[in-house]
């Protein structure tokens, strides 16, 4: 049996409920198997104040210090970050959060015996410290950003491939992120491509015209789901509207950006015909995939977007730039169509495109389900027991 400890700070908690969602997600599927125990330990920003003032850093300070989700205990310990300085320290004052923390993990009883982080920096180098210290075999997931862009700076690059080394495996969620790695110096034999799957029973078809007529659809409805931050490329898609005289446009997801898209709205005139939906529980994502035509994402940057496949499942095929992990997911003329260049014009274009090929919502259903979980965490539990079993 494998006992494991999840850490990562990407993990939800009461007030951020869709916060690394999809760690969560794989890990109730990982559970199922049977051949599985967790512990999490979700480490969060230290901040003092709890008043809603501070806005996004009043969300730190809310958090539980624990809390059991779905069965699992979730420890939810702070740590030190301070302004500037921090991408070099960040690291450190993790460990030190995590390592006390495992002393409360131990005296609840709770033995665990493989650590299983996401995220490489700060939280797999973090780990790494802990880990080494623990005498205890380790597992570093990428996921995107953390390889992408954090590793593009000398000292973080490092501790990165200092982590990787001292890991038993690494995971990446796609190929592209698998290469990054290897051209980054990492040992291509200790990391393992196995991408995030999508739960075919949550985001699944539903009743189109209940759901379009509860919240008032009549356009042909695009989707962008995302953190209203620049790198999702909400205001590209707003732009884009302009082309298309058609459509409406649902935004969910919130964000620092979230007031100047609004003014970009009202400046573009396109106030009745953009609605934000604010951060969204998954049930109610599911409806909204149902009720649009296409899901739309601008991204400049992606791991693996889960987002993707969620619409694909829901029967909602997509437009989305060619980016990270991305081309990996649309590969089938069913699933959607890749945006050549991240400009207002070509959204608008490919939108038009999938728009007139009328493309069949339950093909796009069929191609979503090639990507179930189940191969996925068979294949992660197979490597959980394979670094356990070579752990010196």
């Amino acid at each position: 049996m494998i006992n494991l400890l999840v850490i990562t700070s990407l993990f939800p908690n009461c007030m951020q409920y869709r916060h690394g969602i999809f760690v969560e997600t794989k890990l109730k599927k990982i559970l199922k198997t049977g051949d599985v125990n967790a512990v999490v330990i979700a480490p969060v920003p230290w901040f003092p104040f709890k008043n809603k003032y501070f806005s996004r850093y009043s969300v730190y300070a809310n958090v539980p210090k624990t809390d059991v989700r779905y069965g699992v205990t979730v420890y939810y310990p702070r740590y030190l970050v301070i302004p500037k300085i921090g991408m070099l320290l960040t690291p450190f004052m993790m460990a030190l959060s995590i390592y006390l923390t495992t002393f409360k993990v131990k005296k609840s009883g709770y033995k665990y015996n493989l650590i299983d982080a996401h995220y490489f920096y700060p939280d797999g180098v973090a780990v790494s410290i802990v880990a080494k210290i623990q005498n205890l075999p380790l597992v570093i997931s990428a996921l995107g950003s953390d390889i992408n862009v954090i590793a593009n700076s000398f000292f973080p690059k490092k501790m990165i491939l200092w982590a990787a080394k001292k890991a038993g495996a690494s995971i990446t969620v796609s190929r592209a992120l698998k290469d990054r790695m290897v051209q980054m110096g990492a040992d291509s034999k200790k990391i393992n491509v196995l991408r995030n799957g999508v739960d075919l029973n949550l985001f699944c078809p539903l009743n189109r015209d209940v759901i379009r007529k509860k919240y008032g659809l009549k356009k042909n409805t695009l989707i962008s789901v995302g953190n209203l931050i620049e790198l999702k490329g909400h205001d590209l898609i707003i732009k884009s509207l302009l082309k298309l005289p058609t459509c409406e446009l649902l935004i969910v997801g919130g964000g620092e950006l979230e007031d100047k898209l609004k003014e970009l709205v009202s400046k573009l005139n396109l106030c009745d015909r953009v609605r934000f939906m604010g951060t969204v529980k998954q049930d109610q994502l599911a409806e909204l995939f149902n009720a649009s035509d296409i899901m739309v994402l601008a991204s400049s940057r992606e791991g693996w977007a889960n987002v993707l496949l969620e619409s694909m499942a829901c029967g909602t095929a997509v437009a989305a730039t060619a980016v990270g992990g991305t081309p990996e997911v649309i590969q089938s003329e069913y699933a959607g169509l890749l945006i050549k260049e991240r400009t207002s014009e070509c959204i608008a274009a490919t939108i038009q495109n999938l728009i007139t090929s009328n493309r069949s919502r339950q093909k796009t259903r069929e191609y979503a389900e090639l990507f179930s979980w189940d191969e996925v965490v068979e294949a992660q539990v197979n490597l959980y027991m394979s670094v356990r079993k070579n752990h010196a």
